[in-house]
């Protein structure tokens, strides 16, 4: 069974994930919808035949990561930062 890793962000760290990342325009406006796509990806991945692997995003973490890559903090970024934990 081939493991997938996925980002999780806990819903109190939403608001502050929103203010550090560079693409908020294409994240989510509230952690309810983005938990609800986050839910039916992780349902479709496992119907697949998947292992899901739910990392938690530590934002500290993640900021640290694109500053030391030079990087900006979008959606590749934040994949590669789940892939390498």
């Amino acid at each position: 069974m081939t493991g997938v890793k996925i980002a999780y962000y806990r819903k109190e760290d939403w608001e502050r994930l929103l203010e550090i990342i560079d693409d908020k325009e294409s994240m989510h406006d509230t952690w309810n919808d983005w938990y609800n796509a986050f839910s039916k990806a992780k349902t479709n991945l496992v119907s697949q035949g998947f292992m899901v692997i739910e990392i938690e995003v530590n934002l500290d973490e993640l900021n640290n990561y694109c500053k030391l890559k030079c990087i900006d903090n979008n959606g590749k970024a934040r994949s590669q930062f789940v892939r390498e934990k």
